[in-house]
């Protein structure tokens, strides 16, 4: 028994102070769950009246006001957290605090302006790169996370080969989880018996007999187990009675028929019997009839009650009128249409739109009577002379309802227009013209065709006027620039366009620079050179840094020639060359014009004024050279080079252009002399292989040897130097050991990161397949893949040495390995392509393009996949893209003509064609092309025949 204590605290049976939560002091505070939003720990409310402290403690009381009491006790609002800053997500639109006064003046719409301005300047620079940057990312992500659909394409495609006996002996999916588990208990099913049984004497015998076997059925359940239930069938059986009574289907038949026919008779007229539909025009209502779902149907009947509704409860807008006449005519109820319209034009006589919907949708002669009305309540609707004008077939008639219209409307530039336009005479039209710039004084585009049908000197005197008239419009000023350049006055251009760029800029005109080079570009595409020039020449250095000058000239002359304006770019091109005489880059973008859009002789004049202020630049130099060999001046061409040699002695470029055009005109004694020269004084490893390459071509092998290894001692990395031996070895000596020796100590000597370093392994593994060893051959190959990874030529060159073994199977192996390694090598996946049956070829081709879309290889095999299906056109525009993607590509080149030979002929403009598009690109890379190309006994052959040659090495089929 419990007792209760002597002394007990007095607290306990009082009323708790305000903000008290029981053991908060301890911690002891309960729990929260996830659900719970909020804090975890309760915290008392800011607004309650802090607990008397005093009484508790024994000592006075502390209320509000007095000494001791916590912030805010006194009825001061509580301080809010240090971190809790009411600025912090201010609206800088929208200022508050100390700028909040501060009016919003014409300076600050300026400054936000401008800042825009520069925003949207510095974004569209660095807009190009930000978007390829966002490609890459793209590209990347997807390479890294493909999706299930990409990673098993493939495997998908697969299954079009399984024929259907494959795919019916597939086993079902079952559920072998829980195969050998409790099995779920099926429901009892109950299967009604037939109607002989039921009806045609029952089972064979009774419960209660034992039953016959030549009765048909008959029960051994002993009746006694039944519960006294005794069967409903009869004692007979099928078999032995057939005196019951049979179920007759052909009744059901009868019966069907006969409602069949009732619902038939429904159909007719319930009065006077006969039928509603006349059989006559049945079938051509039927082609008349547009039929409309039950949707349609509910969407026009909506549309009507809500269109009746805006038009019933404000009759004045027109909008609604003219909104519900098109809803009827789409309901193909025109009549009910012109009359909405009608009532609509009653009702908002001053609305054009309805009164040109009402002329819309009567008839020609009723339309010119309903716009007649119109011009009596809006007699200066623009629209509405129009629309009278168009209706009239007649041109006087046509001419007589404009000119009644400018009676009304004389200050539209519209009905001006049009009544210019049919004026058939120069004199006539002048007139209307002067009349019309006297009415409508402010539009540029009659004075500008008032100055065109007027003689010179009027025409100056108009655009005066004009000028006078609309200080601030450009195409003035650009008409009078071309009219005096078509008066052959050139001269006073720079004075023209430069004038006009100050008068505007005074009268505060906003034209910018890319705006007037568009309309430099407009001008030459109109045939006035000499404006586009003079405006270039003015406008383009207006709001461009100094330090952005040249690579931004640079890019608007591409976006020149890109929109097809060469001469704008030739001018942007020279006036870059006044400001940076002394810059190769812009030298060297104005002669690639020049080669390209320009003429021989303006390439020339470009390289001998580029050589004059860039004497170091070798390429400008070569570039001169070519040029004049290829116009038969080889004294010229040697000229310029000996020039070179004086402003670059020691230049490895110069001297081997100077050897190669003395062994391209014959003369080796002179080439030799020249390699003798250039080896002491250009000591480098090019000009060490042309020598060998030239004693080789002669036929001196002796000597060809001597300088290789002399060579290969002094630059023992240059990979050609020894390729270059092992193949006199190999074929001039017939020495296989000493060419296996040689590449052994190539594949030591050269690193990997060479250029050569491929090639080198390539050669070593084709000497050794050629040679009969095959599996040196497969280990060489791996060992470079090792070696030098993600090198799509080893991966290519396994492939097929294992195709030519015809081992197949491995081959298509290292197909998908090598492009699980590759997944963007054109030549990988052209090899793939190929190697597919033709059914498939298809599909992997378009797995490729997805890949590299624009690699030339691919699109070379895709154009001959089409030429295979004889898709002439498409194969055609497959082949031209591929040459565009990378014009240095001959076999491309050499395929598409031997497609157009096959298709067309040898002697067809296509293929004339082709061969001059080819010796434009002079291409020098592609397997073919370079093994033939570099082949000694084609040496010094041109473009042309090198081009035929391999042509005549390709097969006809894929």
């Amino acid at each position: 028994m419990f007792h209760k204590p002597a002394f007990a605290p007095d607290f306990l049976s009082k009323k708790p102070p305000p903000n008290y939560i029981a053991g908060l002091g301890r911690g002891a505070t309960g729990f929260t769950t996830r659900s719970d939003i909020g804090p975890a720990r309760e915290q008392a409310p800011e607004e309650v009246a802090p607990p008397a402290i005093g009484p508790m403690m024994g000592g006075p009381a502390i209320g509000p006001g007095m000494p001791g009491m916590p912030p805010g006790a006194n009825g001061d609002a509580p301080k809010k957290p240090l971190d809790d800053d009411d600025e912090q997500f201010q609206d800088p639109d929208n200022e508050t605090g100390l700028f909040n006064t501060a009016p919003y003046e014409a300076d600050d719409e300026e400054a936000d302006r401008i800042y825009e301005e520069v925003d949207k300047a510095m974004d569209e620079r660095r807009r190009a790169r930000r978007e390829a940057r966002e490609r890459e990312e793209l590209e990347r992500y997807r390479k890294e996370r493909p999706k299930i659909q990409q990673q098993f394409a493939d495997l998908k495609r697969g299954l079009a080969a399984v024929s259907q006996e494959e795919w019916a002996a597939l086993p079902e999916v079952g559920d072998l989880v829980r195969k050998k588990g409790t099995k779920k208990k099926l429901p009892d099913r109950y299967t009604p018996s037939a109607d002989l049984i039921t009806i045609g004497g029952g089972f064979g015998a009774t419960v209660s007999g034992g039953g016959d076997a030549a009765s048909g059925f008959a029960t051994s359940i002993d009746p006694r187990m039944m519960g006294g239930l005794s069967t409903p069938a009869g004692t007979a059986s099928v078999a032995g009675d057939q005196s019951g009574i049979l179920t007759d289907f052909v009744q059901f038949g009868q019966g069907r028929n006969k409602v069949l026919g009732l619902k038939l008779d429904q159909m007719s007229d319930s009065v006077s019997g006969q039928s509603t539909i006349d059989p006559k025009g049945y079938l051509t209502d039927l082609n008349s009839m547009v039929t409309k779902t039950d949707a349609e149907i509910s969407d026009i009947k909506k549309a009507r009650q809500l269109l009746r509704s805006v038009i019933t409860t404000n009759p004045k807008h027109a909008p609604g009128w003219i909104a519900a006449a098109r809803l009827e005519e789409v309901a193909q109820k025109i009549v009910a249409a012109r009359e909405l319209a009608a009532k609509g034009c009653e009702e908002c006589p001053k609305s054009e739109d309805i009164w040109l919907e009402s002329a819309r949708l009567n008839s020609t002669e009723n339309a010119k009577i309903i716009l007649a009305t119109a011009v009596r309540h809006i007699p200066s609707s623009v629209k509405i002379w129009l629309r009278a004008q168009s209706l009239e077939q007649d041109v006087k008639a046509q001419k007589r309802v404009l000119r009644r219209a400018l009676e009304f409307i004389p200050n539209s530039v519209k009905l001006w227009k049009a009544a210019v336009s049919l004026e058939e005479d120069s004199d006539d039209a002048r007139i209307l013209l002067s009349r019309a710039v006297e009415c409508v004084p402010l539009a540029t585009e009659l004075w500008l065709a008032l100055a065109r049908l007027e003689t010179y000197e009027n025409a100056k005197k108009v655009l005066n006027k004009a000028r006078t008239a609309i200080p601030t419009s450009h195409e003035i000023w650009i008409t009078a620039a071309k009219l005096e350049e078509q008066q052959g006055n050139i001269g006073s251009l720079d004075k023209i366009i430069p004038n006009a760029v100050t008068r505007l800029a005074q009268k505060g005109s906003t034209l910018d620079r890319d705006s007037w080079i568009k309309e430099a570009e407009e001008c030459e595409k109109e045939g006035f050179v000499g404006t586009a020039q003079a405006i270039i020449k003015a406008t383009i250095g207006i709001d461009v840094d100094d330090d952005d000058r040249e690579g931004t000239w640079l890019e608007d002359a591409e976006s020149s020639v890109s929109h097809g304006a060469i001469a704008t770019a030739r001018a942007i091109y020279a006036y870059g060359l006044q400001v940076f005489p002394q810059e190769e880059g812009i030298w060297r973008k104005a002669a690639f014009l020049e080669k390209s859009h320009g003429t021989r002789e303006s390439l020339e004049e470009v390289l001998q004024r580029a050589v004059k202020y860039c004497p170091q630049a070798e390429i400008l130099w070569l570039m001169g050279a070519k040029e004049k060999w290829l116009a038969g001046d080889l004294p010229g061409a040697k000229g310029i080079l000996a020039s070179a040699f004086e402003a670059n002695q020691n230049s490895e470029q110069i001297w081997l252009a100077a050897i190669k055009l003395e062994v391209e005109t014959g003369e080796y004694g002179r080439a030799q002399a020249l390699l003798l020269q250039a080896r002491t004084k250009a000591d480098t490893d090019r000009v060490w292989m042309k020598s060998a390459m030239l004693e080789r071509q002669l036929g001196n092998l002796p000597v060809a040897m001597s300088l290789l290894e002399e060579a290969i001692t002094k630059f023992p990395q240059f990979g050609k130097l020894w390729m270059i031996k092992a193949q006199i070895e190999e074929h001039q000596l017939a020495n296989v050991v000493a060419a296996r020796d040689t590449l052994s100590k190539a594949l030591k000597a050269v690193p990997k990161s060479s250029p050569s370093a491929v090639a080198l392994w390539l050669m070593a593994s084709r000497l050794e397949e050629r040679a009969g060893q095959l599996t040196k051959s497969r280990a060489l190959l791996e060992k470079a893949r090792l070696l030098n990874p993600k090198q799509p030529e080893l991966w290519c060159e396994a492939i097929r040495v294992e195709s030519r073994a015809s081992n197949q199977a491995i081959a298509d192996a290292l197909i998908s390995k090598a492009l699980q390694e590759c997944p963007t090598s054109g030549l990988l996946w052209s090899e793939a392509i190929l190697s597919e049956s033709r059914p498939q070829r298809k599909a992997r081709s378009k797995d490729a393009l997805m890949k590299c879309e624009n690699d030339p290889l691919v699109l070379v095999t895709v154009a001959r996949l089409f030429w295979s299906e004889r898709k002439v056109e498409k194969a055609r525009n497959w082949f031209a893209r591929a040459v565009k993607v990378n014009p240095d590509l001959g076999d491309s080149w050499a395929w598409w003509l031997k497609f157009e030979s096959v298709q067309e002929g040898d002697t067809t403009k296509m293929v004339a064609d082709i061969v001059a598009k080819c010796k434009t690109a002079e291409p020098h890379h592609g397997e073919r092309w370079q093994a033939c190309a570099k082949d000694l006994s084609n040496t010094g052959r041109s473009v042309e025949e090198i081009l035929k040659m391999v042509v005549s090495s390709l097969p006809v089929t894929v």
